[in-house]
């Protein structure tokens, strides 16, 4: 499908834009990168197909797009510079976005992170809030609109069926409405639109990145259409179980089929996830009896004193006079019972009550119970007591002790709180945590040195040790492909049967193509600083007697707009000395 564009590779638009390459096809436009001869750099240019360029609202939904992010000025979304519209040529020149799709980076990778669908999700959140701010709700958030840069940056793309303000809405046809997979249900069934569906969009894109599946799927876009209006989705934490609850809580709010009880706007929903980014293990309140967080239990903006739900000024007092009560208590029991010491460290202690919610404090008193610390002396650790444990509320940090080798492998010679000890924490929340000292065993075995070894003999060594093992690939210009750089834990250090090793294996050099400027009619200062712009050497430099303006690049060694491999391509220039 890419030969049919590959015509217009070499031709110049408005004498300013040189067509070097094709980037993409859509199913209405075709995106080629260029060259902006008069600014001298790389841009992209998004051109309206042959076969649809006299659509008539193909080319509204076109220039609506250049209208909508002229209007926009953000790191997160992608910039606009130029705009034309002809008879025979309908193109938008923007940023060259040097990335790949989320929807790409999805495929390749299936469930994201934590860390990464929480970054995303803030910049989608950044943009959005930027342009809600000027009237503009975009209507099509999808992975195939957000471009990933490979430093991690987020670029929101593709206004094409964006809602202006005091505008004509763009008809939705066919053509222009947003993927069924990821619109509101108030998109799919024909009714008015606001800021709150581009946050139904961005909570399902938040489900895949979580699960790395869809919330609804049918076998047509119409049964999918028809479920996101009425099917209650499947809860995150189904699928995935190691999805932080809060997360969960955020994805499902943002989804609710009704606007009034989604998040009301980006910042809202920005507030509650940069809680979660800040504290995976935060919970936020909730009071309706389906589970549902209640939006004012986390609205905190000045004035919003008569929240439903929320303690009133009037009982203020009375609030912090039990605050009070429980605070000289906590500080009775910590001055004379050391077993609460474990519960608190010295600075929560001397900063309890700062900053604090008196309603929040009360109702965690009121939901923590007490929990006695068993005796684990001599009991062998396995995965599956540590799971019952971690029901029971109890977590466990272990360490390994190699001093009795007759002792067998996991087995507890050592606890701290000791057995009896009480603690007080809040089920489901919070965790007693217990630390462990376990025996390593007379099998533990010295991990040998594994780099610039074939990770596949290291694998099969690793088995016949009774290890098991994680491959992790990263970029290495010294140690060859497939070859192992490094190891978790290092060589030397003594691991048991059963222990996973992570190998660090090598991709290899990780070899980056630029394409060479045109360097002629630049000064030679000019021509030095764009080498360094696009990570290309400086080679020999000759001077030679022309018409041209003297210290202006008249000639260079490698062609303009050829493709070259950065970093180690070196250019020769030859320039003018004048007459």
């Amino acid at each position: 499908m890419m030969n049919a564009f590959d015509k217009y590779v070499g031709q110049v638009f408005d004498n300013r834009y040189k067509i070097t390459k094709v980037l993409g096809v859509g199913g209405m436009a075709v995106v080629f990168e260029a060259f902006d001869t008069k600014l001298n750099r790389i841009v992209a240019l998004k051109m309206l197909k042959d076969e649809i360029a006299n659509d008539s609202q193909s080319v509204k939904r076109f220039i609506n797009e250049s209208k909508a992010v002229s209007m926009l000025a953000h790191p997160n979304i992608v910039s606009i510079y130029d705009v034309s519209v002809k008879d025979n040529l309908k193109y938008i020149v923007m940023e060259r976005v040097d990335g790949i799709t989320l929807k790409s980076y999805m495929t390749q990778k299936g469930v994201l992170s934590l860390a990464e669908t929480l970054s995303y999700a803030e910049q989608i959140l950044r943009a959005l809030e930027h342009a809600h701010s000027k009237g503009i709700i975009h209507r099509d958030i999808k992975p195939q609109n957000i471009m990933l840069l490979k430093n991690g940056r987020i670029k929101v793309t593709d206004f094409g069926i964006a809602k202006l303000p005091n505008a004509e809405t763009v008809t939705m046809t066919d053509k222009a409405i947003g993927t069924v997979f990821y619109i509101s249900p108030e998109q799919a069934s024909g009714k008015a639109i606001d800021q709150r569906s581009d946050l139904y969009s961005l909570g399902v894109l938040m489900y895949e990145m979580a699960t790395g599946q869809l919330p609804f799927n049918a076998e047509s876009p119409v049964s999918v259409a028809l479920m996101q209006v009425n099917a209650k989705a499947k809860a995150p934490r189904e699928i995935m179980p190691n999805i932080p609850l809060g997360l969960e809580q955020i994805i499902m709010l943002a989804m609710e089929k009704q606007p009034e009880r989604r998040f009301q706007n980006a910042a809202q929903m920005l507030r509650h996830l940069i809680q979660i980014k800040n504290n995976p293990t935060y919970v936020f309140k909730t009071k309706s009896r389906d589970g549902k967080i209640a939006i004012e239990d986390v609205e905190k903006s000045k004035g919003a004193d008569q929240t439903p739900g929320r303690v009133s000024r009037p009982m203020f007092p009375m609030i912090m006079g039990i605050s009070l009560a429980f605070l000289l208590v906590f500080g009775f029991v910590v001055i004379h019972m050391c077993t609460w010491f474990g519960l608190f460290n010295w600075a929560d202690i001397l900063s309890f009550g700062k900053d604090a919610d008196p309603e929040e404090e009360i109702e965690e008193l009121n939901n923590s119970e007490t929990v006695s610390v068993p005796n684990l002396m001599g009991k062998v650790i396995t995965q599956e007591f540590r799971d019952e444990l971690e029901a029971q509320g109890f977590k466990l940090t272990l360490k390994y002790d190699d001093s009795q080798p007759d002792v067998a492998v996991n087995t507890v010679l050592g606890q701290f709180p000791e057995a009896g000890a009480e603690r007080k924490i809040i089920p489901g929340q919070q965790y007693c945590d217990i630390k462990l000292t376990l025996s390593r065993g007379k099998d533990a075995k010295v991990l040998p040195d594994l780099t610039v070894k074939d990770y596949r003999e290291v694998e099969i060594k690793l088995s016949d040790m009774g290890l098991k093992f994680e491959e992790k690939y990263e970029v290495n210009d010294n140690i060859p492909v497939g070859c192992i750089i490094r190891t978790v834990p290092m060589a030397g250090e003594k691991v048991n049967a059963g222990d996973t090793i992570v190998l660090y294996i090598s991709k290899g050099t990780d070899v980056k193509y630029v394409q060479v400027p045109n360097f002629v009619g630049l000064t030679e200062a000019q021509a030095k600083a764009q080498l360094a712009d696009y990570n290309l050497v400086l080679g020999e430099i000759t001077y030679e007697q022309s018409s041209k303006p003297a210290g202006t690049v008249i000639g260079q060694s490698r062609a303009a707009y050829e493709s070259v491999p950065e970093k180690t391509t070196k250019i020769d220039l030859v320039i003018s000395k004048g007459q």
